[in-house]
């Protein structure tokens, strides 16, 4: 008996509650299981303490946790530190911070990747879309008003026939939109109050014109349109909270304004801007970048810009490759704007190439320097073979390959046709070569019969090709075949970023 007594005093020990900081769980390799019985639905957040995209998105997953609690959901919120949980991490291919990941009705495989907005309205919505009805039935208007007041955006279908063809494409369209609510209604008194007289859709918001009506042929697809043209502002300011919407929808060409808000004419360019982005609605987002904000300062610098530069305009397109585009003046008037996307959409602009200047000592060090104006020169020379970093100052996995590279630009220093080098791609840009991570490490051969051996060289990790036997710097070309292979390999597995090692021929 006391056995059988200590076995359920342990075993009730183990259920023990899992704790909670401001309404979220604080979860770990030991008690998610526990957990996920007591609430078998929960996002979870997996973060690291010092990352400042978890500490922006901190109070916004607490104050989703808090309003569902309040509520009295089933849903409940979870947080994970991945740096101390690392196993739970790698168990989940957690990759980047924060990672939220969805575990619904109790299953720890495969849980769904949360895809929506940073705050807590979208947080809430979208957990709701994901455990309810896609479509709530509104029966008073009271329970109108208080999802239009409740919600930056929101839909609602009036169908005074809530069976009907349009109504049921309403709600296809409803299944489909993680991030707003959809209600539906057919009560007169949802219909006198907002003025509806006949079966409509209609999507209110607390900014521009307030509201609009659908228009067309009532299908799932072109109400996906609708709502998407039409659920962001025509310009949306760039934050931490807002870029995941901006990055996350559909339209993929953004036109950006730098501007300080202190600027003394700050509400006269804002309105220009406004008035521009009117006849581009589903076509061209309209961003506006605080250019005095220091978390801005990285995006200043993707585009080569400095903040006494500002106000500035630029364009740039978010698909397979990113390409940029400036506009022959810098006067920012609607008309000015007007005219540069007309251009742009009618394919009548050249991308924009950044390029520093040639520095004088570019050739000094064992690892030359290389920027947009000499680029051509010395990767596509026809008898050298050239090796080359494509990196950003501010990237921490660029550092730590900085005294490899340059261990192997001294080995290699004296060679009559092999160049290791390096490139600043923040600040230059080559059309031929897309970089899209850091470092990105890219070799350009003399002539396809040095391909074979540089390939045997990186894709052994170093073991075979290279310098020939008997080298009088053997050891230190081993040292730095180890290091490339290592870093090699903690690239592939590192945090956040993708990273590549391409070999291109130089007709590519």
């Amino acid at each position: 008996f006391l056995r059988f007594l200590l076995i359920c005093t342990l075993a009730v020990a183990s259920r023990a509650e899992v704790a909670e900081e401001e309404d979220v769980l604080v979860l770990k390799k030991s008690n998610l299981e526990e957990a996920l019985k007591a609430h078998p639905n929960i996002l979870v957040e997996f973060y690291a303490p010092w990352c400042g995209h978890c500490k922006a998105l901190g109070p916004e997953f607490a104050k989703a946790a808090g309003t569902l609690k309040a509520e009295g959901s089933a849903v409940r919120l979870g947080k994970v530190d991945a740096t101390e949980e690392t196993e739970l991490a790698q168990e989940y291919g957690v990759r980047g911070y924060p990672t939220i990941k969805f575990f619904k009705g109790g299953e720890k495989e495969s849980p769904k990747e949360y895809s929506a907005g940073r705050q807590a309205d979208d947080i809430v919505n979208w957990l709701k879309k994901r455990t309810g009805p896609a479509v709530d039935t509104l029966a008073e208007v009271t329970e109108a008003e208080s999802l239009i007041a409740d919600n930056e955006v929101a839909v609602i279908g009036f169908f005074k026939d809530a069976n009907s063809a349009d109504a049921k494409a309403y709600e296809k369209a409803a299944e489909t939109t993680d991030d707003i609510p959809f209600a539906i209604t057919s009560d007169d008194a949802i219909f006198s109050k907002y003025e509806v007289s006949k079966d409509s859709v209609i999507l209110f918001k607390k900014f521009d014109e307030g509201r609009n009506t659908f228009d067309g042929e009532l299908t799932k697809e072109n109400l996906l349109a609708f709502v998407k043209s039409n659920q962001l502002p025509l310009v949306i300011e760039f934050t931490e909270q807002t870029a995941p919407k901006i990055f996350g929808g559909e339209i993929k060409s953004h036109i950006l304004m730098f501007l300080p808000k202190t600027a003394p004419d700050f509400q006269d360019k804002m309105d220009q801007f406004k008035k521009a982005a009117e006849g581009f609605k589903g076509q061209i987002l309209f961003i506006f970048i605080d250019s005095d904000v220091d978390d801005n300062q990285r995006i200043l610098e993707f585009f080569g810009l400095k903040k006494e530069e500002c106000p500035a305009i630029r364009l740039i397109t978010l698909e397979d490759e990113m390409t940029k585009y400036r506009p022959e003046s810098e006067t920012i008037t609607a008309e000015a704007i007007i005219g540069f996307c007309k251009l742009f959409i009618e394919g009548k602009l050249k991308p924009h190439l950044m390029s520093q200047d040639i520095p004088e000592d570019w050739d000094n060090t064992p690892v030359k320097i290389l920027v947009g104006k000499n680029f051509e020169e010395i990767a596509f020379h026809p008898s050298k073979n050239v090796f080359i970093e494509f990196y950003a100052p501010w990237c921490g996995h660029c550092k730590q390959l900085t005294p490899i590279w340059e261990k192997l630009g001294e080995k290699y220093k004296d060679s009559a046709d092999i160049i290791v080098a390096k490139m600043d791609s923040t600040a230059n840009e080559i059309e031929s070569v897309k970089v899209h991570s850091f470092p990105t490490l890219k070799f350009f051969p003399a002539g396809d019969e040095t391909l074979e051996g540089f390939t045997k060289f990186l894709e052994s990790g170093g073991k075979e090709g290279g310098a020939p036997a008997g080298d009088d710097d053997d050891d230190l070309d081993a040292e730095v075949r180890s290091q490339l292979r290592d870093s090699f390999t903690h690239f592939a597995k590192a945090v956040q970023l993708k990273h590549s090692c391409s070999l291109i021929k130089k007709d590519s």
